[in-house]
């Protein structure tokens, strides 16, 4: 199975911070931000990585990450994202790199306490489909919701102003190779982007969808707020632990 980090956009929530670089690159506590999600991935085993990035500061990426030998890497796969389209039409320029295989696909600016080595390790195992992680939250109606039913998912609403449970859809999923051809039927929604809700529907609507609960803290990053929460978890116990 292979790595998907995706870290592009502007990240207009943490203007004026990214103004002069790219959000993925600002600090958490004592490391920047891409450090977390790379992390991740290695620790579920994945050694074959891709970050889709884009801006003007994507250079900046190579400069501090290299090859990711810093990271036990014997590799580390880059591609640019033109604009903007939302979060599927960014996973739709690994395509290439996943070559039919397996995919683990991580936001760039999530950060857990723990691993998700069980739910790779799980995914690595399931013959077809997706599966999400899915932490329980004090303001799911801030990302997507699962709507649960026993053990199955029924369907994700995103920001939904009532939320069907207390469940948030992280930014880390699990895909087949079929992925692609969601996404690729997908159509923009309002907002004019690429959903990966959508996607995850669509598996869920063929009965292909699983999902884990995600042990220990999450956060996302992408807010002043969320930002100074990830601060202050990581320096408390550190992050991607066992």
């Amino acid at each position: 199975m292979k790595g998907v980090i995706l870290a592009g956009g502007l990240g207009t929530r943490l203007d004026p911070l990214t103004r002069v670089t790219n959000k993925h690159l600002l600090p958490v506590y004592n490391r920047p931000m891409i450090f977390y999600p790379l992390w991740t991935l290695i620790n579920a085993g994945i050694e074959e990585i891709l970050i889709v990035t884009g801006g003007n500061n994507a250079g900046d990426f190579l400069r501090l990450l290299g090859n990711g030998s810093e990271f036990g890497l014997k590799h580390l796969n880059y591609t640019y994202q033109q604009g903007e389209g939302g979060i599927a039409a960014a996973l739709s320029l690994a395509e290439h790199f996943a070559d039919g295989g397996k995919i683990c696909v991580i936001l760039g600016d999530n950060v857990i306490e723990r691993n998700v080595q069980r739910a790779a390790d799980a995914f690595r195992k399931q013959p077809r489909g997706a599966k999400i992680l899915l932490k329980r939250v004090p303001d799911p109606q801030r990302f997507g919701v699962p709507l649960l039913r026993g053990k199955r998912v029924l369907r994700v609403i995103e920001k939904p102003k009532r939320p069907p449970s207390r469940y948030a859809v992280t930014g880390i999923y699990f895909y087949d190779a079929s992925v692609f051809d969601y996404v690729h039927a997908l159509k923009p929604s309002r907002r004019g982007e690429l959903e990966i809700t959508d996607v995850n529907n669509r598996y869920i609507e063929a009965g292909l969808m699983t999902y884990e609960i995600l042990r220990g803290w999450w956060t996302d990053a992408g807010t002043f707020e969320s930002l100074a929460r990830a601060s202050r978890l990581v320096g408390r116990g550190g992050a991607n632990k066992p």
